[in-house]
């Protein structure tokens, strides 16, 4: 039976135990429908502390139904220090191809930024009409620099906005986000305070949940990393990821993150025969983290740093998303392999390791009543057994697709 619509709001309290300050839907969004199912960010006094499920029933008031959940089931991370000086100047880049509904709403949000210093780039990649074009340069004329990137590919995008970055700072996000207004200041301020740190990501939650595909996605665990700050350091690698640094899907993901621009450029910037548009499916991002790290750079997930990602509808996308994922991880890998081939010792060593966690990340899971969507490093998580063979002929697919878009990077052609 298909999983039904679920709202999306967020709940904002003075305290656990405290009023409660709103409850409003997200940028865009409507309100709660009662009775029914209900997903909500728990803030306290604006800061993402954790989510929850909660069914509402006839008559329920919304806000005192989430606030006493709130209470019982969320432990707050400890609240991070404020920061040490403002946030260092910073270029936005927004890579997008034929979505200009889309790119608008993402765009707005951007403008809306409490960041003082920073400046928006769209990368329009391989496009094949005019429409981006006209709504940079017209709509959002002198607010929002326009750059083309006729070859397709994220990380060929990603790679001509870095090149138009102005900034000591660039961040990166996609054209399917409504970005919080405290965004960036929340995603940039950590390199003002640390110069070690190479790269920032932040926190996705679903702007909506009104498909089954959607539902399962975040239910599956989404692109949420939890509500814990964390830093990681290439000189004190986590005892807890002993994959590390090849589990980048923990780090983070290509929607919400940020590089200080030198160490980016150094590091060769993306691998042009990875990401979305290329043979290779996806792996862009990946690539990018363990490069940043493997050049001895910290990494800051800073769950403060909120966007509102549109998850794609249908159970079609969810399938290609599925298959995407696991060629995409094998690509990136072979990617960093073929890039740094001093790293293929270390990854050696971890390969028996890595195997069985591919298997259990993998893994098809039915539904439990325990998983709450938006949940990190929980493996209750429901999957359907499809989806699990989709990944996995991903993966092994992967080192193929990266073969295929590196050659045909070679000959100029297309993917």
């Amino acid at each position: 039976m298909p999983a039904p619509a679920v709202s999306v709001v967020q709940l904002d309290l003075d305290s656990l135990r405290g009023d409660v300050l709103s409850l409003a839907p997200v940028p865009g969004g409507p309100p709660p429908v009662v009775p029914g199912d209900v997903f909500a960010l728990v803030r306290l006094r604006g800061r993402p502390v954790g989510t929850l499920i909660a069914r509402l029933r006839e008559g329920d008031e919304a806000a005192v139904v989430l606030a006493s959940l709130a209470r019982e089931r969320i432990t707050p991370a400890p609240e991070p220090p404020p920061p040490a000086g403002p946030p260092p100047r910073t270029t936005v880049v927004v890579a997008t191809r034929e979505r200009a509904g889309q790119l608008a709403r993402a765009l707005d949000s951007l403008l809306d930024q409490d960041h003082p210093d920073h400046r928006v780039v769209v990368v329009d990649n391989a496009p094949r009409t005019r429409a981006t074009q006209e709504l940079v340069t017209q709509v959002y004329a002198g607010r929002v620099s326009y750059v083309r990137e006729d070859r397709p590919g994220l990380a060929l995008a990603h790679n001509t906005g870095l090149a138009a970055a102005d900034g000591s700072v660039v961040a990166f996000t996609d054209d399917d986000v409504i970005a919080d207004p405290g965004w960036l200041t929340a995603l940039t301020a950590p390199f003002a305070a640390d110069p070690r740190l190479g790269c920032s990501t932040g926190l996705i939650l679903p702007a909506r949940l009104r498909t089954p595909a959607q539902v399962l996605l975040e239910s599956h665990g989404g692109f949420a990393k939890g509500f814990a700050p964390r830093t990681y350091d290439p000189d004190r690698p986590p005892a807890d990821e002993p994959l590390f640094p090849f589990t980048a899907g923990s780090f983070g993901s290509g929607a919400n993150m940020a590089f200080r621009t030198a160490a980016l450029r150094a590091a060769g910037g993306f691998d042009p025969a990875t990401g979305t548009g290329t043979a290779a499916k996806g792996g862009d991002d990946l690539y990018a983290f363990v490069a940043v790290l493997t050049a001895g750079y910290r990494l800051r997930y800073t769950p403060d740093a909120l966007v509102w990602h549109h998850h794609r509808e249908t159970w079609q996308d969810l399938r290609n998303q599925a298959y995407g994922y696991g060629a995409g991880l094998t690509a990136y890998l072979t990617a960093t392999l073929v890039r740094r081939p001093a790293l293929l010792p270390a990854l050696l060593a971890r390969l028996p390791r890595g195997l069985a966690h591919a298997r259990a990340m993998t893994a098809h899971r039915g539904p439990t009543e325990e998983a709450v969507p938006g949940e990190h490093g929980v493996h209750a998580h429901p999957w359907p057994r499809s989806l699990s063979r989709l990944e996995r002929r991903g993966m092994l697919y992967g080192p193929l697709g990266y073969a295929k878009a590196r050659l045909a990077l070679k000959r100029g052609g297309p993917r």
